[in-house]
């Protein structure tokens, strides 16, 4: 085994994207996703996108905490939208 030593000015970083819009409200709030996205993510680890935007790899028990006002608003609007008791 050997060690590369790069030249100066070439640096390798550990570039990874984040995922949480920085606020950290998804560890407050649990959020609206389509169930097979969670599955999915459940399966290969890959981030989920919520109603409200945001973008997380789930991996806490939802019923822990209060669904996020702003998921529960646009879910609300969308079954009002599919047609309610009224018609």
């Amino acid at each position: 085994m050997s060690t590369k030593i790069l030249p100066e000015g070439d640096t390798q970083t550990d570039v990874r994207p984040d995922l949480s819009h920085g606020d950290g409200d998804h560890e407050r709030f649990a959020h609206y996703v389509k169930k097979a996205k969670i599955t999915e993510s459940a399966v290969s680890g890959s981030p989920v996108v919520a109603l409200c935007g945001k973008v997380w790899v789930p991996n806490r028990d939802p019923k822990k905490f209060p669904v996020c006002p702003e998921c529960k608003e646009i879910y609300e609007s969308m079954q009002a939208g599919k047609g309610g008791k009224d018609e």
